[in-house]
């Protein structure tokens, strides 16, 4: 019989009083075997990140313990005194947080904070601690470790960054890896390197892995066994197969519902006019030298052509630095491209006078990638979808109508608009973001990465919801996304940028059922659950 590494029996985390339920975490019962991966999943709050923190012993000081066990290798980490689990956390047990960018010191190195792990538990010369630096950035896989190992946080890219932070969790080779959403802002192709780095060193080094996530495509690519965790409490648990493929409870059926297919809906009806036209697009980006002279320019867009028809949406698919959000901003003129040209209705988008730009923010308007950062803390919901029609002049009892009619378009409550942006979830704050673009009735909605840092429950509402308004309202869509399963279930043509040049155009069904570019089946095969959705497909697929 397989010994237990860690076996949590009967937690209960019991939360604020001001919260809207009493636990955050109720009766928990949940095993971890040696040498394998785990994965806890569940949407936002259901409990998955605070049962790797409650381990960990890092919950914050208004939640709670109230009562259970966690044993580790026979030892109850919540009966021990906080210079034991200090002892314990890094050097047998450690954690890979969600956001990096916040997990790690802005004004420190990285071999720094890495080093600080050898500091605090061994005792080593500085230059071996240097030595064991370079020698972990180089087992994550991380190009050029010398110049990383002097960085700051700033100067890498998100999946460096998430590297990085898996160097230092693994610095005193831990027993087990708490792993919280380690992939779920990285593109694909980024994912999946980080994904079979992890099994490889969890091979390798015959670690445990408690891996949370709200991605079942993740689950599958990874787990050895899935816990199903809704509203604090653990619904489902088995393995892969079981859970994924033969799922028992409700809840877990509605999870993978919301997962997006690789398989596009059937080709619609398409309009012949046109409505945009990109034509020879370039955006160039110049670094300046000593005494402001040019050091290097690069191409951000690059000689982008394509055209657009009404009511129908183009996919701008490509990895963190392909040029697809830079091109969006110049269609919705936050940018200005150096060369080609861009109209809409025939008319030019480029070197319109301030009252023209003005005019033409009516006709297209731009849903951002995060809502929180997008919409402003002071201002109340309301206030900010009735800001643009304010602003063109509308009468303030007649913008307020109109903001009521939004809201309720986009599936909100009209009596929530005179609450802040943090009194809404996500999904609603998203919402909100559609109803404040589409309040001045635009021709073309620009959406850019709208749905990457939702659960996957939520982001299938807010699919589905443009799909709805696209019907509704006869809009013409440009979206940006880095998921092609996101861009098959909404997107009539799909355009994949690679460096700032579009590398493949065409129909959404024929680009998905034979890709033609190298980086676009890249793109195919790095997608989370890849081999499982095919599978899946196939075993679906009626008999001929």
């Amino acid at each position: 019989m397989t010994q237990p590494l860690l076996e949590i029996d009967g937690l209960n985390v019991r939360l604020p009083d001001w919260a809207d339920r009493a636990y955050a975490i109720k009766d928990l019962s949940l095993t971890i075997n040696r040498n394998e991966i785990v994965c806890l999943v569940g949407e936002s709050g259901s409990g998955k990140s605070l049962t790797g923190t409650a381990v960990m012993g890092l919950l914050p000081s208004s939640i709670k313990v109230e009562s259970g066990r966690a044993v580790f290798d026979g030892t109850d980490l919540l009966k021990q005194a906080p210079e034991t689990i200090r002892r314990l956390r890094g050097s047998r047990i450690a954690m890979v947080f969600q956001e990096p960018m916040t997990a790690l010191n802005p004004v420190r190195t990285i071999g720094d904070q890495i080093g600080e792990m050898f500091r605090s538990h061994v005792k080593l010369s500085r230059r071996e601690i240097r030595k064991r630096c370079l020698a972990l950035l180089d087992e994550v896989r991380i190009p050029d470790p010398q110049r990383v190992i002097n960085a700051y946080p700033h100067q890498m890219s998100g999946g460096q960054r998430q590297r990085a932070m898996i160097a230092m969790a693994l610095a005193l080779e831990p027993d087990l890896l708490i792993a919280d959403e380690p992939t779920t802002a990285l593109d694909v192709t980024t994912q999946k390197q980080i994904i079979n780095l992890m099994q490889e060193i969890q091979r390798r080094k015959g670690m445990s892995i408690l891996f949370i996530t709200h991605d079942l495509g993740v689950v599958a690519d990874i787990a050895h066994r899935v816990a199903v965790m809704q509203g604090g409490v653990l619904v489902e648990t088995g393995t892969v197969k079981e859970v994924l493929d033969n799922p028992s409870q409700d809840y877990t059926k509605r999870l993978l519902a919301a997962v997006p297919s690789i398989e596009p809906p059937p080709k619609r009806q398409q309009n012949e006019a046109e409505v945009l036209s990109v034509k020879a697009v370039s955006k160039t980006y110049s670094s300046r030298g000593w005494f402001g002279r040019p050091a290097r320019t690069t191409y951000a867009v690059s000689d982008v052509s394509f055209s657009l028809a009404r009511n129908s949406t183009l996919g701008i698919v490509g990895e963190s630095g392909s040029g697809k959000s830079t091109l969006a901003r110049c269609i919705v003129g936050l940018l200005k491209p150096e060369l080609g040209e861009m109209r809409l209705d025939g008319q030019s988008l480029l070197g319109m006078n301030r009252r023209q730009a003005r005019e033409n923010a009516r006709r297209v308007q731009m849903v951002f990638q995060d809502p929180f950062a997008s919409l402003n803390p002071r201002r109340k919901a309301g206030e900010l979808v009735m800001q643009g029609l304010l602003v063109h002049g509308t009468p303030r009892a007649e913008a307020r109508r109109r903001a009521e009619e939004m809201f309720t378009m986009v599936g909100l409550d009209p009596a929530s608009m005179d609450r802040y942006p943090h009194e809404f979830s996500g999904g609603q704050r998203q919402r909100i973001g559609l109803a404040r673009a589409l309040t001045l009735g635009p021709e073309l909605l620009v959406a850019d990465e709208p749905v990457s840092a939702l659960d996957v429950s939520v982001q299938a509402q807010v699919l589905d919801l443009l799909v709805s308004l696209r019907e509704r309202l006869g809009l013409t869509m440009v979206f940006i996304t880095h998921d092609l399963r996101i861009a098959a279930q909404l997107c009539d043509e799909i355009a994949v940028m690679k460096s700032g040049k579009i590398v493949e155009h065409g129909p959404a069904a024929d680009v998905f059922a034979n890709p033609q570019h190298a980086y676009t089946r890249e793109l195919m095969d790095a997608i989370p659950g890849h081999d499982w959705f095919l599978r899946k497909k196939r075993v679906s697929a009626p008999a001929t």
